[in-house]
């Protein structure tokens, strides 16, 4: 409201110069219009385009003026404006000012149900944001739209398995009672492990095959486990096994 009535001043004093290029009305409406729809205050700010008519008087021939002289009359139109503020909208829009509705499709829910969904959102935003940074997602330049589909659907996949992961990781963690694992750099402390804290846990872990020249099994070498990926895999169920041989 402030810089509306601000640039409407403004506006009024270079409708008043001498050197306006303001010499239509329309144009004058237009430049109203853009101020008001700029800070959307079409409702409550009502603009009124004055016109005022300015009289002016010059000799009609050139010479020293003289009780003989005759004068040609000139009228010329410039317009003024003026403003009010819609107190009874100002007050309506003032009522509901910090306040928006939640729209939902489940009329079962409560209005507490609702407001505890909506304030889910940033979780949710927050793992969208992994398609970008983890999986690094760029623009797709295919022709089958299908196939762009497709894609997007294997990363909503993995973004379900990163989500199921984590949930399982502290749920675990919870039922046993431990407050933290020590997944950040230099083993400091951390309560709510990450799927991408997990992958990089395990990124060093390596598995070399060594054939025989004869006709034996091959050998195997697997990079060894650490106490703190024992107590991961015990935490999320995963045999050992599946890392050791």
């Amino acid at each position: 409201m402030q810089r509306t009535i601000a640039e409407l001043t403004t506006l009024r004093d270079r409708l008043g110069s001498p050197r306006t290029r303001f010499r239509a009305r329309d144009k004058v409406q237009t430049a109203v219009d853009e101020i008001l729809m700029e800070h959307a205050m079409l409702d409550l700010v009502q603009v009124t385009i004055v016109e005022i008519e300015e009289e002016t008087f010059r000799q009609a021939k050139r010479g020293r003026p003289g009780k003989n002289t005759k004068y040609t009359r000139e009228v010329r139109t410039r317009y003024d404006i003026r403003w009010e503020v819609n107190g009874k909208q100002l007050e309506r829009v003032a009522a509901g000012d910090g306040v928006f509705p939640l729209l939902t499709n489940l009329p079962d829910w409560t209005a507490t149900e609702v407001l505890d969904a909506y304030k889910r959102q940033p979780i949710i935003e927050k793992r969208f944001s992994q398609l970008k940074t983890d999986f690094r997602v760029a623009p797709v330049y295919l022709q089958d739209v299908k196939r762009i589909v497709g894609l997007l659907g294997v990363y909503f996949f993995a973004l379900m398995v990163q989500a199921l992961l984590e949930r399982e990781l502290r749920g675990a963690m919870e039922e046993l009672e431990i407050e933290s694992l020590p997944l950040y750099p230099e083993s400091r402390p951390c309560s709510r492990p990450t799927t991408r804290r997990v992958l990089d846990l395990f990124a060093p872990l390596s598995r070399h095959t060594l054939p025989s020249s004869d006709s034996s099994s091959p050998e195997y070498l697997t990079t060894e486990l650490t106490p703190l990926h024992h107590q991961i895999l015990k935490l999320l169920r995963i045999p050992r096994t599946d890392y050791t041989s």
